[in-house]
């Protein structure tokens, strides 16, 4: 085969790849936002069969020689297609080692638990979810198998979000954070707590998603490329670099709790909507990790959208959209609020400080379930022994335990550290940042174009086409954890006088 025909082998092969990505994408969006309750059951059969084709197109001959000769020709490739060749060779030779028929179930079986994961969580049930959760966890030991059978197979599924990451190193990583913000945060709680009482008064939900549609103005999101929906647990998807959907989900009782998830999935848009046109429908469009993305989404939802500036900035507009429910509260009261620092029950509603705590009982668990160590059946009782042990909080049912996240109904094992990471990462890029250019002024005029263009140059715009490692180099220069914990020792150090 010579070597531009297989380019042109490569080329033809993302192109289809993004349309079977995407209709699976489409199909999944559906049937968390809009589609009727009982309806899973013909799109498992769909995702199934897409699932097979995809499968079939990355198991194709033709592409495994046409990668062997881009291999052997590397030196003569543009960094585009040197970077194309590099990841698909990667996933061809995942996916060579899982036979079809496991392939395509695996697709139907995540589709029926996230159905019944839905149903479970409103009638917090784990004995609904257990016999999936179950059939999830064993497929995943499996499938590490096949990721990689030289590492530990809980290793292998981490390193499918964060390459170069394994237990080991987060093991070190989580006791770093560990040492620093427990004793921070028993200090806290020798200190009165802000008031945010004025949080939790009634919000019309049509008033919020006017505040949402505001809150996307702000993050410059155009609503000509970014869709906003509703769903039980918020999420972003992308399609292409001009078609990114976030999502997000209203309580009358808790305005915190929407505004947040916009912001947070806002982040990750504002990522997808700025990565560089030139490898659209390749393998290098879209966020290079979770933990670089989950970098993005913290960043904008905590460093910027918890911070004093931003909401002297937005408090004026905030009180326009909510005149009775903030009527005497001052944008001071409001900043202490959203940052009150306090062991609680939900991960995505968690301050800033015991953030990490929440991902740390979840690493245990994966950890233990994916090793071999712990049974499905006991996941309710560890989470609950865990949430007394790490936050000192009663976890009063399987809703508000166990049941929260969607992860694991839609089989990603190994995903929750990057959301600990992100955040370490964007300490860093915020020490950085301030280095290179004034980031507050702007932000106090509810101005975030210098902060986005900085993250687009640093981070945004290279999509795939840097490694993870490179990306967050670019970024962060040598990463360094401690940056993460001095950001939230000074900034809790200030908010409770201590």
């Amino acid at each position: 085969m010579e070597l531009q025909e297989a380019l042109t082998i490569l080329d033809n092969t993302q192109k289809k790849l993004f349309a079977y990505n995407a209709a699976s994408s489409a199909l999944y969006l559906d049937a968390v936002t809009v589609a009727p309750r009982d309806t899973a059951e013909g799109r498992g059969m769909a995702l199934s069969v897409l699932a097979g084709e995809q499968h079939k197109l990355l198991t194709d001959p033709a592409l495994t020689e046409a990668l062997g000769v881009l291999n052997e020709h590397k030196g003569e490739l543009d960094l585009l297609h040197a970077r194309e060749t590099e990841e698909l060779s990667r996933s061809v030779r995942q996916l060579t080692r899982i036979p079809a028929e496991e392939y395509m179930a695996y697709a139907q079986l995540t589709n029926e638990a996230d159905d019944v994961w839905h149903r479970a969580k409103e009638q917090s049930d784990f004995g609904l979810f257990r016999p999936y959760l179950e059939k999830l966890v064993e497929y995943n030991r499996k499938f590490a198998g096949y990721y990689d059978p030289d590492k530990a197979p809980y290793d292998a599924l981490l390193n499918e979000y964060e390459r170069g990451v394994d237990t080991a190193y987060l093991d070190g990583f989580f006791a770093a954070l560990r040492e620093k913000l427990v004793p921070l945060i028993h200090a806290i709680g020798e200190k009165p707590q802000p008031d945010d009482s004025f949080l939790h008064r009634q919000y019309p939900v049509e008033r919020q998603r006017k505040f949402s549609d505001y809150l996307m103005e702000v993050l410059a999101l155009d609503r000509a490329h970014c869709g906003i929906g509703e769903t039980e647990h918020p999420f972003t998807l992308n399609f292409t670099s001009q078609d990114v959907r976030i999502t997000t989900h209203y309580y009358e009782n808790d305005l915190a709790s929407s505004m947040y998830s916009v912001i947070h999935e806002g982040g990750h848009a504002r990522y997808e909507l700025d990565v560089d046109p030139q490898v659209e429908y390749t393998v290098l469009a879209g966020g290079v990790s979770m933990g670089v993305h989950e970098s993005q989404s913290r960043f904008y939802e905590n460093i910027i959208g918890r911070s004093r500036p931003f909401i002297e900035a937005i408090f004026p507009k905030m009180q326009e959209f909510f005149p009775e429910q903030l009527s005497g509260v001052t944008a001071e009261m409001f900043w202490r609020a959203v940052n009150r620092a306090q062991p609680s029950l939900i991960r995505t509603e968690a301050d800033e400080l015991t953030y990490c705590l929440h991902i740390m009982v979840r690493y245990e668990i994966e950890k233990a379930l994916i090793g071999g160590t712990m049974e499905v059946k006991d996941v309710p009782e560890t989470w609950n022994r865990l949430y007394k042990e790490y936050l000192g909080v009663d976890v009063p049912d399987d809703k508000r335990g166990c049941l929260q996240d969607s992860h694991w109904a839609g089989g990603s094992f190994g995903y929750f550290p990057s959301y600990a990471l992100g955040s370490a990462y964007g300490a860093q890029m915020l020490r950085n940042m301030e280095q290179d250019m004034d980031v507050w002024g702007p932000v106090g005029r509810g101005d975030l174009g210098g902060v986005t263009g900085w993250l687009a140059e640093k981070v945004h715009k290279f999509g795939g086409l840097l490694t993870p490692a490179q990306v967050v180099e670019n970024a962060c220069g040598t990463f360094d954890p401690m940056a993460y914990t001095d950001y939230l020792t000074k900034k809790y150090t200030e908010l409770y006088s201590l």
